[in-house]
């Protein structure tokens, strides 16, 4: 079984930050990439971003560089960092990740359970 447990939602003002973690744990062989993503309040889930196995980065739509994803390998851990926060990022924000339990030959995706970031004067 895996489990990815995601942490530092909250709620911020406009133009603040927020660091979200994301730590998966069980039966894991390998990660290959990991990813947030975030659910707006009434819309589909999308991608903010995602980082491979060796640190390439790619960003989702209207992130215009404010945010910074990260991983540490050693730690089977994943970062956000956002930077200056607009009203329009509230939203659920969820831990992806492409991992290869011992149990399995193949990759499957994981999802954890969302940690709610809010952005409000």
């Amino acid at each position: 079984q895996v489990t990815l447990v995601e942490s530092g939602g909250g709620l911020v003002q406009p133009g603040g930050s927020l660091s979200l973690s994301c730590v998966a744990s069980g039966d894991i062989l390998a990660i290959n990439t990991m990813s947030w993503y975030r659910r707006a309040p009434g819309g589909p889930r999308r991608l903010v971003a995602t980082v491979t196995h060796d640190g390439r980065t790619t960003y989702g739509e209207s992130i215009e560089g404010r945010f910074t994803v990260s991983r540490d390998n050693t730690k089977n851990s994943v970062y956000l960092q956002m930077n200056s926060l607009e009203p329009e990022d509230t939203a659920v924000y969820y831990c992806n990740a492409n991992i290869r339990p011992y149990s399995d030959r193949f990759y499957n995706n994981y999802w954890g359970q969302g940690t709610q970031v809010t952005v409000s004067s």
